[in-house]
């Protein structure tokens, strides 16, 4: 890292690191980070890695986030990266792995459309064969990043005669195609993360198909499961893009002032919020980790998955709450030059939507209630109706 960059962060000092450090400048020296084999560690060498064990794996990130390196490209290396390696092929992982873990290729993540977000299955998006082509028609929305990005793995229906699980493919889609339309939705943060895109006779060649046709319920529960791991917080490291204040951010911004009487720190229920907060991202991280190691085992990523993403979404908004009360009236108003108490107002703001992205509360405790204690699935279910039959 550049001395100046390094020197900030070891001070703690994020408004330094900010000043010293630009995001163009960050993106202009990221190949650097990548091409050290640190941004993913566990990954094989060949595909950018270290081919280190999980366990090693977990104290680089702990080390490269120490000192700000934030990876980039969150929705290729949390969603991507792992669905091609476990499921994709050879050529596949060849011609796509290595650029995007040096961000010279973004994704995004074309699934939910207007009419299928918390019934994924149900998507409408069309997807024809044409000798080595499909072509796609049809929309998706709430897509991170698609403004930026290059590749989308995208969900499609190649049989509307089968039941809705039945008859979907998975897609490598590349957004530069003609026919490719994004539209960027304004949030209330703010900012314009995600987007509305349409397809309009997109073409993808045969070998942009990841797994078999028809088979892409499959393909897309394993990228599911990932993407509930890269929102499950402490130990995931993807944290510094999607969730705000971390726990020693907070604790930092309570301990200022520390000794005098008007403190929050001399609070004995703020205190016992944060140890409460503390806990939670500390079993949260050993949760994780656990995961890992389970993944390193070669064992596939299931419904546990569900465990992490809940609680972890519903614990960072209860810590960019507190973070939000710590800062008390400079929450509502703060001078333009107070950089901090801004990201922490919009780190409360993007924290709404923890609950909503990546499968809502409710469907994970539905997707906990029947897959890991047993209980019976919804009675009105239509899962054995072909999709051309199911009432709209």
């Amino acid at each position: 890292m550049p001395s100046s960059w390094l020197e900030a962060a070891r001070n703690g000092d994020l408004a330094e690191l900010r000043r010293r450090r630009t995001p163009e400048q960050y993106r202009a020296w990221y190949p650097a980070f990548a091409d050290s084999g640190l941004v993913v560690p566990s990954w094989p060498t060949k595909y950018g890695g270290l081919g280190v064990s999980e366990e090693v794996a977990q104290v680089v990130n702990e080390v490269t986030s120490a000192v700000g390196l934030v990876r980039l490209n969150v929705i290729g290396l949390g969603l991507a990266g792992p669905t091609l390696l476990s499921l994709g092929s050879e050529e596949q992982r060849e011609r796509f792995l290595l650029p995007l873990v040096r961000n010279d290729e973004i994704w995004c993540q074309l699934f939910s459309e207007p009419g299928a977000g918390s019934d994924l299955a149900s998507l409408a998006t069309r997807a024809s064969r044409e000798g080595d082509c499909w072509v796609l028609n049809g929309q998706k929305v709430w897509s991170s990043f698609a403004h930026e990005a290059r590749f989308g793995l995208t969900l499609a229906r190649t049989n509307p005669r089968l039941p809705k699980h039945k008859g979907i493919t998975f897609f490598i889609t590349d957004l530069n195609a003609p026919g490719v339309t994004v539209r960027p939705l304004r949030k209330m943060s703010g900012d314009s993360e995600f987007n509305e895109v349409f397809l309009d006779d997109v073409q993808v060649p045969d070998s942009n198909r990841v797994g078999d046709v028809g088979d892409g319920w499959r393909v897309a529960l394993q990228t599911l499961s990932h993407e509930r791991t890269m929102l499950s917080g402490a130990g995931s490291g993807m944290r510094d893009r999607t969730s705000g204040r971390s726990i020693e951010r907070v604790l930092q911004l309570a301990l200022a002032g520390a000794g005098q009487a008007d403190s929050p720190w001399m609070e004995p229920g703020v205190r016992q919020r944060l140890a409460t907060l503390w806990i939670e991202e500390t079993v949260l991280r050993l949760t994780n980790l656990r995961a890992s190691q389970a993944r390193q085992r070669g064992e596939q990523a299931g419904a546990e998955g569900s465990i992490k993403k809940l609680f972890q979404s519903e614990h960072n908004q209860r810590l960019q709450e507190c973070a939000l009360d710590l800062l008390g009236a400079r929450a509502l108003a703060w001078h333009e030059d107070d950089n901090d108490a801004g990201r922490v107002v919009f780190g409360f703001l993007r924290s709404r939507g923890d609950t909503i992205a990546g499968g809502t509360s409710e469907i994970q405790r539905n997707v906990l209630g029947e897959r890991i204690l047993g209980l019976p699935k919804d009675p009105y279910d239509l899962r054995d109706v072909p999709w051309n039959e199911l009432p709209r």
